[in-house]
């Protein structure tokens, strides 16, 4: 077990580069991979058992004792993302296809992997964990709802195939693991240090098998759509760091925010954009999960040297309460 631990832990440090590195061999030897792209669904929904696993009460608690950092960054991770999604595919005229599934990939909750990011970051961690939790729960509605509003232009957009869609490969392995967690405990804690190693192989899995669905997509569109991919995620990391900062929080949580609102759940873009558009559809999702993992980790490691100062201002939470 100390050995998988460990093996489990040197694959958490290093994901960004074990992403990349499972793109760049499916796209040029294709074929091995192609199989996988049936077992997508499955694979996400491990990632979701896996979170569940780690998912308790006191990860909710934030919500009823501060809400105003959660509720904010929920509103701008359902807003901001989505929105400039929309804006860059239509100023850089992406075909349908790219278009809705870039604004799929603003339309996904957060990703697990921006907890570890805010905490490198010095950020509110918890804050992370009760925004990542809260967008994942509402993502059967608001999910299928915005990309309706938003790309129901480029493709079609069954709203209520996608609800089900959501609630089978994140809901229900959630609440699963949840449960396990909460009635094995003994168990889960021999085995959650293991947990990291398995979601990475997943999503390593998962990437590529949609890159190499996409190998000849990727050669044509590929640096259109990493463009789009970087403005998007670059938008969110800035715009959530500005806005929280607009709405008076502390400098720990506007941080939080920020990564919470750029780093998107690349993983379920994928499931969703595959099984209900197709794998070019996919695409942006795919170059979420390698650049996301690349700009997170960048932007954590510059927050880490720079100190909170003291005198930030309060969130407007306490100051209401004074």
């Amino acid at each position: 077990m100390k050995v998988l631990e460990t093996i489990s832990s040197f694959a958490g440090r290093n994901f960004a580069i074990f992403v990349i590195a499972a793109a760049i061999i499916a796209f040029l030897v294709p074929d091995p991979f192609l199989p996988f792209g049936a077992y997508i669904t499955i694979l996400l929904g491990i990632v979701m058992f896996g979170m569940g696993l780690t998912l308790k009460p006191v990860d909710f608690k934030l919500v009823f004792t501060n809400p105003i950092p959660v509720i904010t960054g929920v509103l701008l991770q359902y807003t901001v993302m989505p929105l400039t999604a929309f804006v860059i595919a239509t100023l850089l005229q992406l075909p349908a296809e790219l278009a809705a599934g870039l604004v799929l990939l603003g339309c996904v909750p957060g990703g697990t992997a921006s907890n570890v990011m805010v905490y490198l970051a010095r950020g509110n961690v918890a804050l992370s964990v009760a925004m990542t939790s809260i967008s994942t729960l509402l993502a059967p509605i608001a999910t299928p709802a915005i990309l309706l509003l938003l790309a129901g232009q480029w493709l079609p957009v069954d709203a209520k195939s996608m609800f089900l869609s959501i609630v089978q490969v994140i809901i229900i392995p959630i609440a699963l693991g949840f449960i396990v967690q909460r009635f094995l405990p003994g168990l889960v804690q021999k085995s959650i240090a293991v947990v990291p190693l398995i979601s990475v192989i997943a999503i390593l899995i998962i990437v590529a098998a949609v890159t190499a669905a996409n190998a000849g997509n990727v050669a044509s569109a590929g640096f259109i759509v990493f463009i789009a991919v970087f403005l998007h995620n670059s938008a969110g990391l800035l715009f959530g760091y500005l806005l929280a900062r607009a709405f008076g929080l502390k400098e720990n949580d506007r941080r939080a925010i920020s990564l919470e609102v750029g780093m998107q759940n690349s993983g379920l873009g994928v499931a969703l954009a595959t099984a209900h558009f197709s794998p070019l559809a996919a695409l942006p999702s795919v170059w979420g999960a390698i650049w996301h993992n690349i700009s997170g980790p960048i932007i954590a490691t510059i927050w880490s040297k720079k100190d909170i100062k003291e005198n930030d201002p309060a969130p407007v939470g306490d100051v209401a309460a004074k």
